[in-house]
């Protein structure tokens, strides 16, 4: 069955009934355990199952020129990879950032249980509708903000993320996002980041030590990255 957190995350963005509860709880689903860096569905790669997931961090990203860029982070809840159900092939590779476990459903699975609920069909739909308000934010704010209002509402974006699904705590949350990861989502060096972070610091807005990310005082954040949350559901 896919993890509750996701089951968690549908409740929370489109109200569902105990019977459609059951019947994605009850979709078949497999496990599997995935090292940082590891590639779970590369570029190209037609896929026949969807991910999802149950604890750590996925990231996708792809070669841009003669780097690297991260297109999107996936925090527990999420199916990165739900538009493949009608858009196959994948577009960037999935990445696992830190020990993550990841589940499967298969596509057969999905379209059989959706095909039967209009109300779920929505439901999906939303998710991926979701995602793709994410990247309109990451594009729009890749090319017009300048760097520390950008890393500032990539931390705001995360932790509001990861509240949705109770991760969150005090303020505070666990990632074990480098600087090299922020460089890579944000377009920036990893001089520039690191300089932006210690900004970020020297004005009291965040504590950052090792995979642990406070933010310190979550108003004053969010009004210099200029974040709402309205975009995440």
């Amino acid at each position: 069955m896919p993890h509750p957190k996701f089951i968690a995350r549908l409740q929370t963005v489109d109200g569902l009934s105990e019977d459609e509860l059951r019947q994605i709880a009850g979709l078949p689903s497999t496990l599997r355990q995935v090292a940082d860096g590891e590639i779970v569905l590369r570029q190209g790669e037609a896929a026949s199952r969807s991910v999802f997931v149950v604890s750590g961090f996925l990231y996708q990203a792809r070669i841009v020129g003669d780097r690297s860029q991260i297109l999107a982070f996936h925090v527990p809840g999420d199916m990165p990879c739900l538009h493949t159900l009608l858009v196959s092939p994948m577009d960037a590779d999935l990445v696992g950032l830190g020990p993550t476990i990841v589940g499967y459903v298969g596509h057969s699975q999905l379209r059989q249980l959706l095909d039967g609920s209009l109300h779920l069909t929505r439901a999906f739909w939303r998710e991926t509708l979701i995602d793709a308000a994410v990247s309109r934010q990451w594009i729009a704010r890749l090319g017009a903000q300048t760097a520390l209002p950008k890393v500032a509402h990539l931390i705001c974006e995360l932790a509001a993320r990861l509240d949705i699904v109770g991760l969150l705590k005090d303020a505070c949350f666990q990632m074990p996002m480098t600087q090299r990861h922020v460089a890579d989502a944000c377009g920036l060096s990893i001089v520039h980041v690191n300089r932006t972070i210690q900004e970020l610091r020297h004005r009291r807005l965040i504590a950052w030590e090792g995979s642990e990310i406070e933010l310190l005082q979550p108003e004053e954040l969010r009004r210099l990255a200029d974040f709402t949350p309205d975009y995440l559901a």
